[in-house]
């Protein structure tokens, strides 16, 4: 199924003009959803909207939006009020400047869109784009939605052009505040704790190859719980080395611990590795594999029965 676009924009700068339609790029996967239910008889409970005023239910078709301008003092907004509000948003995506692709801290980083370009707007949209890829540069951009204006990133991806909201400053929390101690490093424990990153290091972050084991889990356990068997808590598994006592001793053991995953790592892990060493133990099974052979052996009920709300 082709995305449907939400909005029709206009890209500009100076007294250039690309016209672009505006997709969401990302869709929140939540975790598994459990419903409140009356204990007394199973039956799922509902959620109505009170009027303590009145103490009666309010439906929804009675409601109105309203502003607190003043404790517990309110203004009230008709429904074609709020559509003359909405309507007076500006449609472009101004840009004020550009900068380095990297220039701006992640931390700042809120919701992604991608956009696409909109009729005659191919050529403009493919010209920016490659501008953009070529000299390594993304734009700072002011975007008007929803009686909000939002600084927004517009940079080259791979495909076409990704526009990022960004967080003002007020919406950031400082670290400062933290009061983060910063104790004296030894060279050694620098050294150590930097082989260490080489060994876990890879070259890029690939989506597709993470899962959300915790989901899944619960999901067997629910599983189950349809097939009838009660859910129990598993063991508590004592952590060891919870306090690290000597640091270097931590961070050599955890090189022991920790095999390199190609021939680059092991040529950068070589300098920490001169003396015999025992050998590291074979990795263990993933969770998720041992769960799906012990799923194999045990057949479960299907699972849409088991998530479904």
């Amino acid at each position: 199924m082709a995305p449907r676009s939400i909005a029709s924009l206009t890209l500009s700068f100076g007294l250039v003009a690309v016209p672009v339609k505006l997709f969401t790029a990302t869709e929140s996967k939540s975790g598994v959803g459990f419903n409140l239910m009356h204990k007394d008889c199973g039956t799922r409970v509902r959620q109505q909207y009170i009027c303590p005023t009145h103490n009666q239910v309010v439906e929804r078709s009675d409601m109105v939006k309203g502003y607190e301008f003043e404790k517990d003092k309110y203004v009230l907004f008709e429904p074609s009020e709020l559509e003359a509000l909405e309507a007076s948003a500006s449609h472009t995506i101004d840009i004020v400047s550009f900068m380095p692709t990297e220039a701006i801290d992640p931390i700042y980083m809120d919701k992604a869109y991608f956009l696409g370009p909109d009729k005659r707007g191919a050529k403009p949209y493919q010209l920016l784009h490659e501008a953009m890829r070529e000299t390594g540069t993304c734009a700072l951009a002011k975007w008007v939605s929803r009686g909000k204006q939002h600084m927004v990133q517009v940079r080259a991806g791979r495909d076409g052009l990704i526009m990022q909201q960004l967080l003002y400053a007020d919406e950031v929390r400082s670290q400062e505040d933290l009061h983060i101690e910063k104790p004296s490093l030894q060279p050694s424990e620098l050294q150590l704790a930097e082989q260490l990153i080489e060994q876990y290091r890879v070259e890029g972050y690939d989506s597709a190859a993470y899962e959300d084991e915790e989901k899944e889990r619960v999901l067997a356990a629910i599983d189950q719980k349809v097939a009838g068997n009660k859910i129990t808590a598993a063991p508590d598994v004592q952590q060891t080395g919870a306090e690290v006592i000597d640091l270097v001793e931590a961070l050599r053991a955890s090189l022991k611990k920790k095999a390199p995953s190609s021939a680059r790592t092991q040529a950068a892990a070589a300098p920490a590795t001169k003396a015999k060493e025992p050998e590291a133990p074979p990795a263990k099974p993933r969770r998720g594999v041992r769960r799906a052979a012990i799923q194999e052996a045990t057949p479960a009920p299907a699972r849409r029965t088991a998530s479904k709300k």
